[in-house]
């Protein structure tokens, strides 16, 4: 049974692990293993710095005791941190995690939404109404990424 619940500080270790396989397993079809390593390093915190999930909307998704996925969203609408582990592609983990973080931001009074998106986050934003407002270049290490600024804009 899947738990959508609040990032706690607790949760580092384990987002991190989240993101590092999402990085290096989830994305071997879109990125080279240069690539994949420079944009996840390691699989654990660094502890030189700060947790910035505790300062966003962070919403983890468990199961059976185990993180599966997380999103984060900044107070602005920044769609920051979008992850879930190969295991659990596809099978409505991470458009759980959407929905629900997107209904805590609406709740709030968000009502304009902006990411910079790697290739499997654009397809999964564009699903759901986000649109390409522009691109830029993300400098990871010693590689370069084509990333989509995507926005997202409720009706007045």
């Amino acid at each position: 049974m899947r738990a959508i619940r609040p990032y706690q500080p607790e949760d580092r270790a384990a987002a991190t692990l989240v993101y590092f396989r999402a990085v290096r397993e989830g994305s071997a079809a879109f990125y080279t293993e240069a690539e994949r390593a420079a944009w996840a390093p390691s699989e654990s915190p660094n502890p030189d710095r700060p947790d910035k999930l505790l300062d966003q909307d962070c919403l983890v998704a468990e199961e059976n005791g185990r993180m599966t996925g997380f999103f984060s969203m900044d107070p602005t609408g920044y769609l920051d941190m979008a992850f879930v582990i190969p295991e659990v592609m596809g099978d409505g983990t991470a458009a759980q995690l959407y929905d629900t973080l997107m209904a805590r931001a609406r709740a709030r009074g968000l009502t304009r939404f902006t990411v910079r998106a790697a290739e499997q986050s654009r397809r999964f934003l564009s699903r759901r109404g986000w649109t390409v407002t522009g691109h830029d270049r993300l400098k990871e290490g010693d590689q370069v990424f084509d990333i989509c600024l995507m926005a997202l804009e409720d009706a007045a």
